[in-house]
């Protein structure tokens, strides 16, 4: 952490960069008093989507409606009780809907509290939660939106991730949608906008947010994680995508090595050494996260290949390829080492 100490979680985080023109559109829809009820908030995983709508929300649970002039950022004081509150889950106008834990779980949570062990960030963060938003979930924001605000002003709904909601979850939803109360405001964060409801999308003030610039992922970076040598600094940028999130998810597992593996091993063409193929597949299918990072990477760098102009039609015909056998090995259970083999060994064919 920099010296700040700021928590990169966002509902605790108030420092957000690279979308000062998001920033600027929400306020000057609220300075003008023509806010939407309704936003989605779209873009590449781990760029500040929840960030921007944590900051939003603190703003709109703070801001002075009679004196809407003076105001010149979204900012918020972590000082700020507001603040405070929605960073310690206790704001009454607030609410958080997102992926519940498992039944078995919450027995976990409740057998600690009446215990007295209350759980770390970090224990809570193993514990095994739902694929899906549940309807039941999102029937509580009725019970919410039907109180009156705490002291006269908006209430707010995060829903992160829009995209993780069922088609019942759905539904329930968009009945909520269809007759927002008066002033509340619905936060829907979305990785992959075209996953939703087409009548959820048209009832919403789309905002997409942009992947980053490399300067803006470098401070970020130098913000987060201040030990970072500058070599791996500049290569996790390289593959970051203009994503924060993912660029640190990078340094903390050292992605970076793993990449420059990928590069040398595709790059030695068909004079690669059978031993340094057979010593990448193990690595790379050593564990899940390995090979999630494996199939990540390695379509990142066929990617990389085909936007420079790298034999462009093979590198593309290779990203199809190999996107498709990733699909084959979990629908049909195959060998992951066969298919990392099968695939890093038509890459070496290529270049």
């Amino acid at each position: 952490m920099a010296d700040e100490e700021i928590s990169f979680a966002p509902k605790d985080n108030p420092y957000l960069l690279g979308h000062e023109e998001a920033e600027e559109l929400f306020l000057n829809a609220w300075k003008n008093n023509s806010l939407h009820q309704s936003w989605l908030i779209s873009g590449l995983k781990g760029i500040g989507k929840a960030t921007f709508a944590y900051k939003v929300a603190r703003f709109l649970l703070f801001a002075d409606e009679n004196a809407r002039d003076k105001y010149t950022s979204l900012d918020v004081s972590v000082d700020n009780e507001v603040f405070k509150q929605i960073s310690n889950d206790s704001n009454p106008d607030f609410k958080l809907i997102e992926r519940g834990y498992l039944k078995s779980e919450k027995q976990k949570i409740i057998k600690a509290i009446k215990d007295g062990n209350y759980m770390s960030d970090d224990e809570l963060g193993e514990l095994k939660k739902s694929s899906v938003i549940s309807v039941d979930d999102v029937r509580t924001v009725n019970e919410f939106l039907a109180k009156k605000s705490a002291n006269g002003k908006w209430r707010v709904v995060l829903i992160d991730s829009a995209d993780e909601m069922n088609t019942a979850s759905a539904n329930a939803l968009l009945k909520i949608l269809e007759e927002p109360p008066h002033k509340a405001l619905m936060l829907l964060i979305s990785h992959n906008p075209s996953r939703l409801l087409p009548t959820i999308r048209s009832r919403c003030a789309k905002l997409e947010l942009k992947p980053l610039a490399d300067n803006v992922v470098a401070s970020l970076i130098r913000r987060y994680r201040p030990e970072t040598k500058e070599d791996k600094l500049k290569k996790t940028v390289a593959i970051a995508g203009g994503s924060i999130g993912k660029a640190l998810d990078y340094i903390d597992g050292d992605a970076v090595e793993f990449y420059d593996n990928i590069y040398a091993l595709a790059t030695s063409g068909k004079k690669f050494k059978t031993t340094e193929m057979l010593k990448f597949c193990d690595m790379a299918t050593g564990d899940d996260k390995n090979y999630e990072l494996f199939k990540e990477l390695v379509l990142k760098f066929l990617s990389e290949q085909a936007k420079a102009q790298n034999k462009i039609e093979a590198s593309a015909e290779m990203f199809d390829k190999a996107s498709r056998m990733f699909l084959e090995t979990e629908a049909l259970n195959l060998d992951k080492k066969l298919t990392v083999m099968n695939i890093m060994t038509g890459i070496c064919k290529i270049y």
